[in-house]
């Protein structure tokens, strides 16, 4: 390998910056960036553990080491906060929320928020993910062809919905839906600029998003005015922020309620439909995946719905999400803004600096996987899953700042999956371009068009029987 630090190696270096690929003059590797982020930045793992590269006028350190993952994401924690391009992209959209929130203001709200997702009161979810996938698929016909993309973020945007606010929302989904999409459409291109105007600026984008904002302020802010009104826990999330209390008896204001809900909103959907998304896109490409599957499902629930105290039965469903988003994490990296001068393998990283991360090219590195561009579920086995280096599979982040939803969406992927192949099996229709678009989530670029095909009939066995012979 040129260049570069390995994980393993002390001290400093003699020379001042790790090396990198040949800058343009002002615009640095933003073409790069902006066109091919995901080869780019597998590219820069010819240059070491560690590389520099230039967003605009602007230096940049890139890591591609376990090790030294760790430093940024664990040990160093304290000294990493996120990302300045990252708050400017998403402040008005979710404010303060844990997501962008830093330092003891960030401890304060990720321990308030934490409750909430506890495994018991995540876990009187698993029955709204089965009822409303059931939903979904009560209108689905043989034959039929669907954005898959699109119908897995309606779907999750009910379940999340439903969870955390107790709602049923038929006349706002559209709405939400629409705001939701402008929203992600504007930050996507921030996210790619080197700088771009002010939100106060009247400028069409800026439009675009503060009305996109509007839009889903008004929605929660009726469930938060509803809800203190009511005093009521309906054992949904919101229902817990509004409970929370540090150890002085303060709670959070409807300030930081709306930005937490507002997070967890848009975070509790988008993600989880992307990385559904994926799963049926690999499930289509693979029968011998997709057949063993549907056995795991069949033998396990022989026809009813799914529950949570199904999951412990049907592990191969774990294994083949957990491989989809090794091949296809919806969060594909991360970035943190170094808060005091660091050394990072032997090189001294300034204070300001961005330190960023690419989990998808961690996912897809020949040194930590066998044939890493192969779809291969058996990965995950309890056997093989020990022999994976840490810091090396990253779907949900890792160290204090770990998806604090992990849990929640994995338990949602594996029984949204489990029903839809108790009832149905789905083909990518031909033609259709599948191109990764590494924007804010791994979204699809082309959008994922897939034909449905129903499958005989799961019912358990008694069933068929007594319906046979009346």
């Amino acid at each position: 390998m040129a260049g570069g630090c390995p994980p393993s190696q002390k001290g400093t270096n003699m020379q001042s910056n790790p090396p990198g690929p040949k800058a343009k003059f002002f615009v640095g590797h933003m073409n790069e960036f902006r066109n091919d982020k995901l080869p780019f930045f597998q590219s820069l793992h010819q240059y070491g553990d560690i590389s520099r590269f230039w967003f605009g006028p602007f230096p940049a350190y890139y890591i591609s080491s376990p090790d030294y993952i760790h430093q940024v994401l664990v040990t160093d924690a304290d000294k990493m906060h996120k990302s300045r391009a990252l708050k400017g992209a998403f402040n008005l959209a979710i404010g303060n929320g844990i997501f962008l929130n830093d330092g003891d203001s960030w401890k304060r709200q990720r321990k308030l928020v934490q409750p909430a997702f506890h495994t018991k009161r995540i876990g009187a979810y698993a029955d709204a993910m089965v009822e409303y996938t059931q939903r979904m698929m009560n209108n689905w016909r043989d034959g039929e062809t669907l954005e898959i993309n699109e119908t897995m973020s309606a779907l999750t945007m009910k379940i999340i919905s439903k969870t955390l606010f107790d709602a049923d929302l038929p006349h706002d989904v559209d709405e939400i839906s629409d705001a939701i999409t402008a929203i992600l459409q504007v930050v996507g291109v921030r996210l790619q600029s080197i700088a771009f105007a002010p939100d106060w600026m009247p400028t069409a984008s800026n439009r675009k998003l503060k009305q996109g904002v509007q839009a889903l302020d008004r929605i929660i802010q009726r469930f938060i005015d509803d809800r203190r009104a009511s005093s009521e826990d309906k054992g949904d999330l919101l229902s817990m922020l509004l409970a929370a209390q540090d150890e002085d008896g303060t709670g959070m204001n409807d300030k930081q309620v709306r930005d937490e809900a507002m997070t967890l909103f848009g975070a509790g959907h988008e993600t989880t439909a992307v990385a559904l998304t994926w799963a049926l896109y690999l499930l289509s490409q693979h029968p011998a995946a997709e057949a063993k599957l549907r056995e795991e499902v069949d033998s396990v629930l022989g026809g009813r719905a799914a529950t949570l105290a199904d999951l412990p039965n049907m592990p191969y469903s774990e294994m083949l999400v957990k491989e989809s988003m090794r091949l296809y994490p919806p969060a594909w990296g991360t970035s943190r803004d170094v808060t005091d001068d660091i050394e990072i393998g032997g090189y001294p990283v300034k204070k300001g600096s961005p330190v960023v991360m690419s989990f998808h090219a961690m996912h897809r590195d020949p040194r930590y996987w066998d044939e890493p561009e192969r779809f291969n579920p058996e990965r995950f086995t309890p056997e093989n899953e020990k022999r994976i280096p840490k810091y090396v599979y990253l779907p949900f982040g890792a160290g204090p700042r770990v998806c604090i939803g992990n849990m929640f969406a994995m338990m949602e992927a594996r029984l949204i999956l489990a029903t839809i192949a108790q009832k149905f099996t789905l083909s990518l229709v031909p033609g259709q371009q599948v191109v990764p678009d590494p924007i804010f989530t791994l979204r699809p670029k082309y959008g994922m068009k897939m034909a449905l095909h129903q499958r005989e009939s799961t019912a358990p066995r008694e069933q068929v029987l007594e319906t046979a012979h009346p």
